[in-house]
């Protein structure tokens, strides 16, 4: 594929710190392939990501997203200025994705960015105001609570029964006073009461438990150009995460979904949303409803998983048509398969506890896109296995500190 415009350039959008994000490298790579050249944030100069060959320049620019909107949007005119052309900004994270939506009167003097409604990032990003955009657009989702004292808290409880899932309310809630680490299941009122102490819980979903043997996880990754009209949308099938059924995706397989595409699109199209996007849905089986669990305003980690038969993923869509070119149209190309391989180890293991048994889909011989793995950029993978065995070592130092055992 050489349709993109190699004049102007990429940035790699990023708030706050999470070095080991393979969803960065893939952005890179997609397109420093093709010889655009690309310009990335990173949090010092030996995050994996600022290690590959396909990186023109390093943004040197760590962050926490619990700094003022105003001063990131500084940080972001700034960078802007350096790379000396107009960018597409391609964020990686729902807070870039937001600051890029709000403050882009200001940033479009140094970035191409799709014309989404400045406060659909934020409303999509949020857990409780993505539940009330699908009750006003017809969409299923799980059912939710947002509670805001300990009272209300046991009363979702109860009404929603138990296990109960719990997620961090708002996005730069989750960097700045997160709720829970990621993803959280409870198994009874006793134990959300002893992760809730205090009378005012901090900003939290409470979330239906949709059982495991009940339910196939599925994503849906797109491009969206003005009004909500998908260039490209793809489709597939989530087969494991880390941590198991509530994490990121380890392993997933391209699989048109013509049902799921439809209900993707037509929210798309109903609610005006424009960009990347990746969501996640819950295929329910009890009633036979695909449940939105999950809507990002920006590419999504495994979005390397989807490519059209013309060779667009959807963040080429997004260079392809910020810059005024026309996005090939073409079914996604089925059967590619994506593959995280730090978490796909334990993954793996946990389904064996489970299940005593091996996936069936270890033995299958399909085309393969690695997370890290890359013989034409091989530095990248090294950071990464380095960074990830002292993470796992410093863990394991301090559970044997604490005398307790290492959960997900």
């Amino acid at each position: 594929m050489s349709l993109l415009d190699k004049e102007v350039p990429v940035l790699l959008a990023r708030i706050g710190n999470y070095p080991l994000h393979h969803g960065s490298l893939g952005v890179v790579r997609t397109v420093g392939r093709l010889g655009v050249p690309v310009h990335a944030i990173v949090e010092d100069r030996f995050t994996p990501v600022a290690l590959s060959r396909h990186v023109t320049r390093r943004h040197v620019w760590p962050t926490t997203g619990r700094e003022d909107s105003e001063r990131l949007a500084d940080g972001l005119m700034a960078i802007g200025r350096a790379t000396g052309r107009r960018c597409v900004a391609v964020p990686t994270d729902d807070e870039a994705a937001i600051l890029l939506a709000e403050h882009a009167d200001r940033l479009k003097e140094h970035f191409l960015l799709p014309p989404v409604p400045a406060h659909l990032p934020r409303l999509l990003a949020g857990k409780a105001s993505l539940h009330r955009i699908c009750a006003e657009a017809g969409v299923p989702s799980p059912r939710s609570r947002a509670p805001r004292d300990r009272r209300q808290l046991v009363e979702a409880g109860r009404e929603l029964g138990y296990p109960l899932v719990l997620k961090n309310l708002e996005p730069f809630s989750r960097l700045r006073s997160p709720a829970v680490g990621s993803t959280t299941t409870v198994r009874d009122e006793q134990e959300l009461l002893d992760r809730f102490p205090d009378s005012a819980p901090p900003p939290v979903l409470v979330q239906e438990y949709i059982p495991g043997r009940q339910a196939e996880d599925w994503i849906a990754h797109l491009y969206c150009g003005p009004g909500g009209v998908p260039r490209v949308l793809f489709t597939g099938l989530k087969l494991r995460s880390w941590p198991p059924f509530a994490g990121v995706t380890t392993r997933a397989v391209a699989l048109r979904n013509p049902e799921l595409a439809r209900l993707t699109e037509r929210l798309c199209r109903r609610i005006g949303y424009s960009g990347v996007a990746d969501l996640d849905w819950r295929y329910d089986r009890r009633d036979g409803q695909y449940k939105l669990v999950d809507f990002n305003p920006r590419t999504g980690a495994q979005f390397r998983l989807f490519e059209n038969t013309h060779g667009v993923d959807v963040v080429r869509a997004l260079h392809l048509d910020q810059t005024g070119r026309e996005v090939p149209d073409g079914p996604q190309v089925e059967g590619r398969v994506f593959v995280a391989g730090q978490f796909d180890f334990p993954s793996v293991a946990a389904w064996l506890a489970k299940e005593r048994s091996l996936p069936s889909d270890l033995l299958h011989v399909r085309p393969t896109e690695r997370a890290w793995l890359s013989g034409d950029d091989p530095l990248p993978a090294v950071a990464e296995a380095v960074r990830f065995a002292g993470l796992v070592t410093r863990r394991l130092v301090r559970a044997t500190r604490t005398g307790r055992l290492l959960t997900p």
